[in-house]
Parts: structure tokens; sequence; C-alpha cells
């Protein structure tokens, strides 16, 4: 490739930031391990893995730079220990292995092992490398008209859509997008020609770029974590993870995940007092509608009308699906969108299908039981029985 993928740090989404100013004021001395999976058959990533391996050379190059640290210092959620903490910062190349599977001919492992600190910067630059690397090889300028075609189809059908003037989405392609020069023309795009609609990015990079505002406040592996991390046992983690963020952050960043130990062990633990905490919650696995009337019904029994409350969907979303799901719940609740890959990696070729999940902290071994096949990973089948056995006990009490 001619030039290197990453020119900056902040080329990452915003989660990970208010995810590791929580590890750094609780958690220091955690250690986590990540591992890839292509969930894509057929392809061929060996063949890359030279190219990838530059690129996360070059990242762990990488430092804030003054312009940089000004901008995070500005954003009213981070403190000023932890901005002066990245000042300093740079990724350590040491704690990443990329090798050959063993287990899936043609594809990579990727091992990541650190602190969390540091690995919890990693995820979403790799995966970004990954399909960029990935896509290098093809007539990018042909592409681009292509997406540029099904980019304008989209913003018709959001601007002709009756009442859309509630419509709230952003941009939360960046581990999924074909390059970050396609990424950067789509929000600069959306920016443009549907500014009331289109509201921010989860880029912290192209927040910055464009005057957005950058959207996110925490990733499966925070809450994943409090199965080993938490001061309670391990049937009460997600209380343990949601009273941490509450304390970190004092009723700033309130969306939370519903989705590491499925629905009905979500609401078996968020009970009155974070209902009210939290500003909302956000979907990424299960049937969206069957999730929302839940959690509308859920909020209605703790007597707190759903309209005040976000409900934030971010699962494999198109543009086509958000529009239904407006119209369902528009009336009902504060729904907004986070769309990705359709967004950023529609071009006319075949998007993969790539995680980077951690799957151990402290040696210990952690897991997401998704409410949708497939999605589950860890590397400890045995723990994944014995969180089921957690999340029957849950549901039944």
């Amino acid at each position: 490739m001619k030039n290197h993928i990453h020119t900056s740090l902040l080329d990452t989404d915003l989660y990970k930031f208010t995810m590791q100013q929580s590890v750094l004021h609780k958690h220091m001395g955690a250690i986590v391990e990540y591992h890839f999976r292509c969930r894509t058959d057929g392809v061929d990533l060996v063949a890359k893995q030279k190219f990838i391996e530059d690129e996360i050379d070059n990242l762990c190059s990488l430092s804030f730079q003054k312009d940089e640290i000004d901008y995070l210092g500005k954003l009213r959620y981070f403190k000023s220990d932890y901005v002066d903490f990245l000042e300093d910062f740079k990724l350590k190349r040491r704690y990443v292995e990329v090798k050959p599977s063993l287990e899936k001919p043609g594809s990579i492992d990727i091992i990541i092992k650190a602190p969390w600190v540091q690995g919890i910067l990693f995820e979403v630059p790799i995966l970004a490398i990954i399909n960029e690397v990935y896509y290098a090889d093809l007539n990018r300028e042909e592409l681009y008209v292509e997406g540029r075609s099904r980019l304008a189809a989209k913003i018709e059908k959001i601007k002709n859509h009756p009442g859309n003037e509630k419509l709230s989405f952003a941009d939360f392609g960046t581990r999924r997008r074909f390059s970050k020069e396609w990424q950067y023309e789509v929000v600069k795009t959306l920016q443009k020609e549907l500014p009331k609609q289109f509201t921010g990015t989860s880029n912290v990079w192209l927040a910055k770029e464009f005057g957005l505002t950058p959207i996110g406040t925490m990733a499966h592996e925070y809450l994943q974590a409090f199965q080993v991390l938490g001061d309670q046992n391990i049937y009460h983690f997600q209380k343990a993870a949601f009273e941490s963020w509450v304390q970190e952050y004092r009723g700033d960043l309130g969306i939370v995940l519903t989705d590491v130990m499925g629905l009905d062990s979500f609401l078996s633990e968020f009970d009155l007092y974070f209902c009210k905490l939290f500003d909302g919650v956000r979907h990424d696995s299960g049937d969206p509608f069957e999730w929302g009337d839940r959690i509308i019904q859920h909020y209605e029994k703790h007597r707190i009308d759903p309209k005040t409350k976000y409900m934030t969907f971010s699962d494999g979303l198109n543009i086509d699906k958000m529009l239904h799901l407006y119209d369902y719940f528009k009336d009902r609740s504060k729904p907004n969108f986070g769309i990705g890959t359709d967004l950023t990696n529609d071009v006319g070729v075949k998007p993969l299908q790539v995680v980077l999940k951690m799957v151990r902290c402290n040696g210990m071994p952690v897991a997401k039981l998704s409410d949708a096949s497939g999605k589950t990973m860890s590397d400890d089948a045995n723990f994944v029985d014995y969180l089921k056995h957690v999340k029957a006990f849950q549901t039944d009490n």
C-alpha cells in the first residue's frame, strides 16, 4: 500500500476511550486477552499477513498530537489525569501476535495479551486494517462510483421518508469500513445532505475533522471483564459493571448494553435504580422489535415513561430496517440508530465479518452469551456452559 492506513490514534471509536478512562482509574492492573475471528468463509488472509503486520507496526509508532490532546481535553466527560496519561501513550507492538490459523486454513490468528489499559485500543484499528488490506488490490475508483450511487439512494430514502424530522442516526462503521478514505467521504456527504438526521459518528478522528458529536459509551468487553473483576459474585456481575460506570461518569454517557448475557438476564439486573440512572439502552443482537417492546414494558413496570428514554439500535442495520424501526418506536420512546457496514462498506463487494473479542481477563475466561446465534465467543466451552447456568438462575429468580 502506498500510504499507511492510520495517521492518528483518534481514528477509532469513542467507547474505547471512555472505557479506557474507567480502566485507568479502577482496573489499572487488569491483564486481558483478545482473539480474532473471521466469520466469512473462503477468505485468504494469510496472503495479506505481512501487510497487516506492517500496518500494526505503523499503528504502534503513533502517539497523540497536541491538537488531539486538546480536543479530547475539551470533551466534558474526560478527566484531566486521563488526558495527561494519553499525552505519553503509545501502543506496544509486543502485545500483538499474528500467525496463520491452524484451525481454519487461509485465515490468521491474532492474539492480544496486554494490560487492559493498553489492549483496549487495539481492537478497532486492527479490524479496520484487516478490511482495508484485504480490499487493497481492488479498483477503488470504480467501486467508489458504485458506492456513491448506493449512498445517494439511501439519502433520498431518508429525505423522502414521512415524519423524518425526529430521525437521528450516526456512523458506527469504523471497524468494518471498506477504507478510511471511503468512510471519510461517507461522513462528509451525510453531514452535508442530512444535517438534521445525521447526528454524529463513533469515530473520534472524523468527529474532530468535521465538528461532529463523537458517539459511544461502552462495549461488550467492559461488562464481560466484570465476570472476573466484579466485587459481587458472578450472578450480579452486570450490576457491578453498571455501578462502576455510574461512579466514573456520574450521570454522563448513560447508554448501557443489554446483550452480554441476553435480554432476560439484563432485565433481571436492570432494576428501578439503574432504570433511573441511565439515559437509555443499546440493542446489538436478537430481534430488535421484540427487544424494543420488552424494554418499553420494563420501563412501564417500573413506572418510568419510556418516551423519556433512548433506545439505540446498532445491530446490522441498513436504511430500510432503520426507517421501519423508527416508524414503529418513534411515538413510544426516543429511538436512535448507529449504522456500520451498510454505510461504510456498501460499494459492491462482499463485506468481511471480522471480530476481535476479549476472551480472558486476569487469566480467567470471560464470554458473551448473545441473543443471536453465532455471536457467542469464548475460548472455554466449560465456562460458556457455566454462564448458561448463571443465566438460568438469574431469570428464574
